[in-house]
């Protein structure tokens, strides 16, 4: 009698992996000719309105209100889905509440979930409205952070490659955020060591000349402050009332953590050229760092952990989005 059972078993294998490989093929076909999602032309009273409150809980700098404010957002989201602002704007709420989260009494670990939801939403941003370079800089942070919140090395050099693309899209702002982003790994690693530079280079292209990096005196700059184009993110706006004061906040913090804090004491006392230093709500922050600046090289290089409020990088703080935004 003859055995046909192994080839009767070899054709069912070839048979299923067929099978399997028609239907990913369609699946694939299914997917890249949907139709695109198209941005809406014009927005509801809904967005205008969750809008507004979204600005004023920010620029207030009332952390405790986001659950309120997303519920606004997330309305307005499900009434029209193909607004980009509104998308972005609740990928802005998740990140606010994750950067912030060292000023919350307990963190609960679910926080972390407040990165994957914001990479969602801004990846929604940046599909609808692709040619917005800020959307895809905040994709890119909260690509790189979820990506090391989970270890998943793939995700992180994802997002390290969305960031190289924001940079190339609108340096002058999204220089910045790629060094923020990575102020907090170890200051001997080398995406600490590209973030400082980045910080630099962010001065340099806001000049349009090669920033001192042993005497970086900003008082002869002061004259280029502008509102409009690209260079408007070099300074203070509406949107960032305090962006300028923030930026050298956080540079100086830095070159703190880098054992640079003679050059940090002069980066610090940058913020205080800015026309709005008076208004700035962490003015006594900023006289800390410069006073405090030697001391803080192993503060910086030791474990946020351990530390509470205005003790952390600014980055790491509770004040890691308002030190730019609050009014």
């Amino acid at each position: 009698m003859l055995d046909v059972s192994g080839g009767r078993t070899t054709f069912v294998a070839l048979l299923l992996a067929f099978s399997s490989a028609v239907l990913a093929g369609c699946g694939h076909i299914a997917e890249n000719t949907a139709p695109k999602r198209q941005a809406t032309s014009s927005r509801s009273e809904a967005a205008v309105k969750a809008d507004a409150l979204f600005w004023q809980t920010f620029h207030a700098g009332r952390y405790e209100e986001i659950p309120t404010v997303l519920q606004a957002l997330t309305a307005a989201n499900l009434s029209d889905p193909n607004d980009a602002v509104t998308a972005a704007h609740i990928g802005w709420m998740h990140f606010w509440r994750l950067a912030e989260s060292a000023g919350l009494d307990r963190v609960r670990p679910t926080i972390i979930y407040d990165a994957v939801v914001a990479r969602r939403y801004f990846q929604k941003a940046v599909d609808l409205d692709p040619g917005e370079a800020r959307y895809l800089g905040f994709l890119a942070s909260a690509t790189m952070a979820e990506g090391s919140i989970h270890r998943d090395e793939e995700l992180a050099r994802r997002g390290d490659y969305l960031m190289l693309g924001a940079i190339k899209a609108w340096p002058e702002f999204n220089l910045f955020t790629a060094g923020y982003v990575v102020a907090g790994r170890p200051a001997d690693s080398e995406q600490f060591k590209q973030g400082l530079e980045w910080q630099w280079q962010d001065l340099d292209v806001c000049v349009n000349e090669k920033v001192s990096r042993t005497n970086p005196d900003y008082a002869k700059y002061m004259a280029l402050a502008t509102t409009e184009g690209p260079k408007r993110a070099c300074w203070n706006s509406w949107i960032a009332p305090h962006n300028f004061e923030g930026f050298f906040l956080n540079m100086g913090d830095m070159l703190v953590k880098s054992g640079a804090w003679q050059t940090a004491q002069k980066m610090y006392a940058n913020a205080k050229l800015s026309p709005d230093y008076a208004e700035w709500k962490f003015r006594d922050v900023l006289e800390e760092r410069i006073a405090n600046a030697q001391r803080n090289v192993s503060v910086f290089n030791g474990s946020s952990a351990a530390l509470t409020g205005r003790a952390r990088m600014m980055q790491a703080s509770p004040f890691a989005c308002m030190a730019c935004h609050q009014q």
